[in-house]
């Protein structure tokens, strides 16, 4: 059964994925209670939810962005996406951290999906209409959300280690002393030297420096000017710097 056919039927195929023990199954008998939906099956993980996902796909995911497990649910919708594209996929949570807001944002999830607020949205007749934008390619962003993501990219414009992850951070401060691979590789306790070429490339992805790839040099050379002055420099095709002003414009550095 296709997605708009689900529709038609006005039985939707759900997954839960909450690793709250009470929790999941209360919103699987609220939701069951519509008559509108049917729980395929509740885990409290990501790992968990692919696997049920590769088993039996649902219709649509009502997915905890706090999970049991090694992946978040936003990492865990990354994984399902690459099986299933588009897959329909409600996003709630409590949480009120940077890095969720910073992963999700990343992500690049464009449609057929919502994230909202988990003590605003938790009843069935408000996650009812949430599934049918979702499944019909929609997209929603509870408004506090919807804020709190444009706070941390603009957070994220003015701290570039923002948007690294912890070894790359150590990584991108060594490059700023000037330090060589092997010289990193050895502080870091990497026996190949390799790795830490591997990790520069996904600084110079993260600061937007790959078109510089073609000359690592000039890539270094920026990574480590960033580093150092703690803000994000944009490079013309002149070799031209701009950083961002208050206004959020790129202006002449």
């Amino acid at each position: 059964m296709t997605h708009n056919e689900a529709m038609t039927a006005q039985s939707l195929e759900i997954l839960i994925v909450e690793d709250n023990a009470r929790l999941r199954p209360a919103l699987q008998r609220g939701l069951d209670a519509t008559g509108r939906v049917h729980v395929l099956a509740t885990c409290e993980s990501g790992e968990d939810a692919l696997e049920l996902c590769l088993h039996q796909p649902p219709h649509a995911i009502l997915m905890d962005v706090q999970l049991a497990g090694v992946m978040n649910g936003i990492e865990a919708a990354v994984a399902i996406r690459r099986e299933f594209p588009r897959m329909p996929i409600v996003f709630y949570s409590i949480q009120d951290d940077d890095e969720y807001y910073r992963q999700f944002r990343r992500a690049g999830i464009l449609t057929h999906f919502a994230y909202v607020r988990k003590s605003n949205y938790l009843l069935p007749e408000m996650l009812l209409p949430l599934f049918k934008d979702a499944v019909s390619g929609r997209s929603f962003i509870d408004p506090d959300i919807a804020q709190r993501v444009q706070e941390v990219q603009r957070k994220d414009a003015n701290d570039p280690m923002a948007l690294l992850e912890p070894n790359e951070r150590q990584v991108a401060r060594m490059l700023a002393q000037g330090l060589t691979n092997e010289q990193i590789a050895a502080r870091l306790g990497f026996r190949d030297k390799r790795t830490i070429s591997r990790v520069n490339g996904q600084i110079y992805a993260a600061w937007d420096l790959k078109h510089s790839n073609t000359d690592e040099k000039v890539a270094r050379t920026r990574a480590a000017l960033i580093a150092q002055h703690g803000i994000l420099i944009r490079w013309d095709e002149k070799g031209e710097a701009y950083i961002l002003n208050q206004k959020e414009q790129w202006e002449r550095w």
